[in-house]
């Protein structure tokens, strides 16, 4: 395919919601701030570098939130700045560790971790049905490329019939209990 092609194609399946990233958000994106909280609590359990920051917090978030060394060592720096972490080279890489205000920040925050959020909060939800989603896609692909006539013809009802339960769930009454 090429380029300008490419670049109409993904511009059209994004707008629709399938582009990078999936349904029209980002991967595993957490709300603004996020990022700062979370790194003020795992560096009060214990000090870490920044891809060990990024590992907890996907795994913690069960993969519901990968945050990228995009947004981690620019919020890094800037908490350096404000005096709230200080970085050491023990052994080679930067390893941050909290400072006495920064400890103070950590443990004045309120609720539940960040990545408890992501990963059980309406965007984890959400990325649990878009991680399912794209499981699917796999399945489809799968049957499509090596599926016979039958498989085929059996695939396209699984899916039609899928997509009807999906309308039907969102038609109705959202107090009455489920059928």
């Amino acid at each position: 395919m090429c380029r300008m092609n490419r670049h109409a194609h993904e511009h059209r399946h994004r707008r629709h919601g399938f582009g990078r990233g999936g349904f029209g958000r980002g991967r595993g994106r957490a709300g603004r701030g996020d990022i700062r909280a979370a790194i003020l609590a795992l560096l009060a359990e214990q000090p870490m570098h920044g891809y060990q920051i990024i590992r907890e917090i996907s795994e913690r978030s069960q993969g519901a939130w990968e945050p990228s060394p995009g947004s981690v060592y620019p919020t890094l720096q800037q908490l350096e700045d404000e005096g709230l972490v200080e970085a050491d080279r023990p052994e080679g890489r930067r390893t941050y560790n909290l400072t006495a205000e920064g400890r103070t920040q950590a443990e004045a925050r309120e609720g539940a971790a960040p990545w408890e959020l992501a990963a059980h909060g309406e965007e984890g939800a959400f990325f649990a049905l878009r991680g399912l989603t794209f499981s699917l896609l796999g399945a489809v692909k799968q049957v499509a490329e090596v599926g016979d006539e039958a498989q085929l013809d059996r695939a396209q009802e699984i899916l039609r019939e899928a997509r009807r339960q999906l309308y039907q769930l969102l038609a109705e009454d959202p107090a009455s209990p489920a059928a």
